[in-house]
Formats: C-alpha cells, sequence, structure tokens
C-alpha cells in the first residue's frame, strides 16, 4: 500500500513524475462552491498543494492571495520554480504549521485529510491538522476539506468542538461523470464531498 501519510513517499514520487496532476478535481470542479464561501481578496492556504494546477487556475480567476504549502521539499522546489514570479511556495507540515493565528480566511485541503488516514497514527495527525487549521483560521473563516470520504466516516474527525467551526457537507460531481447527466448523490461512486468548516459557527444551527 501507499504511504501517503509519509513525506518520502511524495519526494520520490514528484522525482519521478514532475508533471502537474489533480487529485480528485481541478478548480472548475469546486469554482461556484469555493466562491460562496471565499471572496477573490481572502488570503488563501492551500494545504498539501503537491503539483496541482488549482491554486493557478485561481490566480487566473481573479484570487490575489493564495499560500502553497506542501511536506515534500522536491514538489515545493519545483513549483517555487515554476511559479517563482506569480505564487509562494513554503516546505511545511499541515499538522505544525508555521504561521500565526489567524492569518487566513479560507483553507483549502484537497485530498490532504484522506492521504493522512491512510498513514501512520492517522487519527491523530487529522486531528492535529484540524487545530492547525482552525488555529490560522480568522474568525468565521473557512477550512475547505476535498475527500472520496462519506460523511458517516469524514465528519467524525472534523466535528469537535475544539475546532470552532460549523460543518457542512456538500457534494460536486467527479469529473468522470458527464457534466449533461445529473449525477445521483446519492451514489457515493459518482460525487466527492466537500465538508466547509466555518470557524466561529459552531453554535449555529442548520
Amino acid at each position: 500500500m501507499a504511504q501517503y501519510g509519509k513525506a518520502q513517499y511524495w519526494d520520490e514520487r514528484y522525482t519521478k513524475d514532475p508533471e502537474s496532476f489533480d487529485w480528485y478535481q481541478r478548480y472548475a470542479g469546486v469554482s461556484d462552491l469555493l466562491a460562496k464561501y471565499v471572496k477573490k481578496d481572502d488570503a488563501i492556504l492551500m494545504a498539501g498543494c503537491g503539483n496541482s494546477r488549482m491554486s493557478e487556475d485561481m490566480l487566473d480567476d481573479g484570487y490575489a492571495s493564495i499560500t502553497n504549502v506542501d511536506i515534500s521539499r522536491v514538489v515545493i522546489d519545483q513549483m517555487s520554480e515554476k511559479y517563482k514570479d506569480k505564487l509562494t511556495y513554503k516546505q511545511m507540515n499541515v499538522c505544525s504549521l508555521e504561521f500565526p493565528e489567524e492569518s487566513f480566511d479560507c483553507v483549502i485541503a484537497k485530498g490532504v485529510m484522506d492521504a493522512l488516514l491512510c498513514g501512520e497514527g492517522s487519527t491523530a495527525n487529522v486531528a492535529k491538522m484540524c487545530l492547525e487549521a482552525s488555529r490560522v483560521l480568522k474568525s468565521n473563516g473557512v477550512f475547505f476539506v476535498v475527500s472520496y470520504g462519506v460523511p458517516d466516516n469524514r465528519t467524525q474527525y472534523l466535528e469537535n468542538e475544539d475546532y470552532s467551526w460549523k460543518v457542512t457537507t456538500h457534494t460536486v460531481p467527479k469529473p468522470t461523470v458527464s457534466a449533461a447527466s445529473t449525477p445521483d448523490t446519492q451514489d457515493a461512486n459518482a460525487v466527492h464531498y466537500v465538508y466547509v468548516c466555518q470557524k466561529g459557527g459552531g453554535n449555529e444551527e442548520g
């Protein structure tokens, strides 16, 4: 089984295959949903950015402030060179972010939670990631988690009063599903899940 939770796995993967790759969704697949929660001038942290084109696509769409972090030094060096005049890249562990409290309006984690759940100490590491996301989010900021995991499994990790947020679950069609057809959102194989964790919303209903 691939060691998705280990930096060494990602360093080796990005060394062998430096081509851009987007897990689960391209920006186009989540852009409408993201726009409901995030403003173009918001400070955004792309956690576990990998060599995804999502930040580039968001920049092209008008999002002006995006900071990208990943545990892999290899991919950070690659992406820093590729986008050196456009985007900021830093090597960092999402479980131990090196930013001050309330630095960002939005933290995006596409596939990161699922990767952590494949590694050793998975539950503890997801908890660390969530605590760090909550810490660096401003009041009313959002943690935007894209996952293949169904709500019955994933919300148990996200719904914790320690994180001071309210979780709302959305679905988006998988890219393989025809845009002309309406996906059956009850079919877990047809959708990805987006868990939007809004800070400061812990006591709200609905």
